[in-house]
C-alpha cells in the first residue's frame, strides 16, 4: 500500500471513533408566571417586587434549565391538581428527563422558597 492509502485508511478509522452529539430541534420556552406561597394559609398574595422568572425549555421529555434553579422543587400537576410528578433539581443540572410514562398537558411548577412558578406543557 502506499503512503497515502495507509493515511487515508487511517484517517477514515479515526473519523469513526469520533462521537457526535446531534440535537434535533430546539427546546420550547415555557411560560411561566409568579405567585407567593404562604405556608401558613396556603393563598396567593401579590408581589411589592418584581421576581425574575426562571427561563426554562422543553424538547420531547427533556427540560433545559437556561437559568439556575439549584435546590428547587419541580413537581408536574395533573388536570385535578394532583402531583404526578415531583423532584428536587439538583445543583448544576442544566438538563432534567421526565419519566416517558406521563402523558397529556401538565401544569409545571418550580417552587423556590415561597415563591411558586407556574406554567403548562404538553407531553
Amino acid at each position: 500500500m502506499t503512503k497515502r492509502k495507509v493515511l487515508f485508511v487511517l484517517t477514515i478509522a479515526l473519523l469513526l471513533l469520533i462521537n457526535v452529539r446531534v440535537n434535533a430541534g430546539n427546546p420550547m420556552d415555557i411560560n411561566f408566571e409568579a405567585g407567593y406561597v404562604d405556608p401558613y394559609k396556603g393563598n396567593d398574595a401579590p408581589q411589592r417586587s418584581p421576581i425574575q422568572t426562571p427561563h426554562v425549555g422543553i424538547d420531547d421529555y427533556a427540560l433545559t434549565f437556561y437559568t439556575p434553579c439549584d435546590g428547587d422543587t419541580l413537581r408536574l400537576l395533573d388536570d385535578n391538581d394532583n402531583v404526578v410528578f415531583a423532584t428536587l433539581i439538583p445543583i448544576g443540572t442544566t438538563t432534567l428527563v421526565l419519566p416517558s410514562y406521563l402523558s397529556g398537558t401538565y401544569q409545571i411548577q418550580i417552587i423556590s422558597g415561597n415563591i411558586c412558578f407556574w406554567g403548562y406543557i404538553d407531553l
